[in-house]
């Protein structure tokens, strides 16, 4: 920094009202950290925006400075893309929360990035519209963009770079872009919404964005299909897609989670591999649907088919599968959760989770399977003691492996969590010279280097 630490923070509350910057301890250790197993580090201070002007002003100073700026959303990330490794700014945009418009008859919606998706699925649904991607955690739509969200819908409505039609992007300089429009197409110029979708806060800070929403289903069913092995229930799985049926969702939850489920939810599930599915659609499709695939589940020996209809059982069922990870982390006291995520081809999904069942029981780790296999993307939750250096080394070890699994078929490193701190590593070994040329676009766009420095690119 070319400015003594005192005196650019006391510049910069100049520049805003005094509540909305702050070196409060108790408020710089909530933004030094996220829901991953990644050491913190404190901010400098953490400055709360009320709209894009704003943002511009505090890009522009943190410009002439070379001072560190971290975008936070909720801090409900995975592999610790909030922390803010260098200090300086850390951005928060809780007072960015308004949904701007809806346009129900383009089924689009603008919102500022601090809305979550809760937030926004309870104003469409006045409208008789939802948003589709669905991480689990209530997220704020600008995080979700911003780490390329998917989640347990993406089989069916695609993930969060599909949504995303336009952003308004502050540059590092404070300069302000639109990447794209409220078309539902265009061949003009280059795609560079996607390219500012998924960059995690590294090139551009989102303001605003504009997104695809879907009208709410007329029918929704669920079901629950229990298998003897978890090969069974991910050929299941493979077999509904290839079938060319219309799930919504498809989960799976092998035996040790329905465990740890059974356990936090006092719930008394067949402690056996499961598949988690959804149904949209007209009445007489879903109904044709859940016979089809019962009748898939009954070839790979499913050895219990529960459906339901009622929206509250559904919600249930999904309540129990988003809340799998905290199951973990509270019945696990001194622990932490080490979340892996990667992603293969379909066609390589059975082998990729019987050798990752394999892997977890070399290293007498305790460890769970589950993923959205409707799209490849599986989880390892693996709860290890931070202070234990043998079980991080033995974690550590476990969540390379299955990235190097991953890339040797074909697959990624990372299917939704995105790169952050913890995946940065493998960036070169999946994108070879490519990776150059993202390294070449974030120098242009961020010549300092002040925009969530570390992430990404380190390594």
């Amino acid at each position: 920094m070319n400015k003594m630490h005192g005196t650019w923070i006391s510049e910069l509350k100049n520049l805003l009202q005094e509540d909305q910057v702050t070196v409060n301890p108790t408020v710089l250790e909530q933004h030094s950290k996220d829901e991953s197993y990644h050491i913190p580090h404190l901010p400098d201070v953490v400055v709360f925006p009320k709209d894009a002007e704003e943002v511009r002003e505090i890009m522009r100073f943190a410009y002439k400075y070379e001072i560190p700026v971290t975008p936070f959303g909720l801090g409900s990330s995975l592999e610790g893309h909030v922390i803010p490794y260098q200090g300086g700014i850390s951005l928060d945009f809780q007072l960015m929360n308004q949904i701007l418009e809806v346009r129900p008859d383009d089924f689009l919606v603008r919102v500022q990035p601090g809305v979550t998706r809760t937030q926004l699925n309870k104003e469409l649904k006045k409208y008789g519209l939802f948003f589709s991607v669905d991480p689990g955690a209530d997220a704020t739509l600008g995080g979700m963009a911003a780490t390329n969200a998917s989640g347990t819908t993406s089989v069916r409505y695609g993930i969060m770079r599909d949504q995303v039609r336009d952003l308004e992007v502050v540059l590092s300089d404070g300069r302000m872009i639109h990447t794209g429009s409220m078309t539902a197409k265009s061949s003009s110029g280059l795609y560079i919404t996607g390219l500012f979708t998924g960059s995690e806060g590294t090139l551009g800070v989102f303001t605003e964005l504009t997104l695809k929403v879907h009208g709410i289903p007329e029918v929704t069913t669920a079901a629950r299909a229990v298998f003897p092995s978890t090969e069974a229930a991910v050929r299941t799985a493979v077999d509904i897609l290839s079938a060319g049926i219309q799930v919504a969702r498809i989960e799976l939850v092998d035996d040790r989670s329905i465990k740890q489920v059974n356990l936090y939810n006092q719930t008394d599930y067949l402690v056996k591999p499961t598949l988690f599915i959804e149904f949209h659609g007209n009445e007489a499709g879903v109904k044709h649907d859940v016979s089809f695939a019962e009748s898939i589940a009954a070839e790979n020996l499913c050895e219990e088919f529960l459906f339901e209809a009622d929206s509250k059982a559904i919600a249930k069922l999904w309540e129990v599968r988003h809340n799998l990870a905290y199951a973990f982390a509270h019945k696990s006291p001194g622990k932490k959760m080490m979340v892996t995520d990667v992603c293969v081809p379909i066609s390589e999904l059975v082998g990729a989770i019987k050798d990752a069942r394999l892997a977890i029981e070399k290293t007498g780790l305790d460890g769970a399977l589950l993923g959205h296999v409707g799209d490849g993307n599986y989880h390892a939750i693996i709860m290890i003691n931070l202070s234990d250096s043998e079980e991080v080394k033995k974690a550590k070890e476990l969540n390379a492996h299955l990235v190097d699994y991953a890339l040797s078929r074909g697959g990624s490193c990372t299917g939704e969590h995105g790169v952050g701190i913890g995946k940065a590593v493998y960036q070169r070994k999946e994108h070879g010279d490519a990776l150059d040329i993202m390294l070449d676009i974030k120098k242009i766009l961020d010549p300092k280097g002040i925009l969530n420095p570390g992430k990404i690119f380190k390594g």
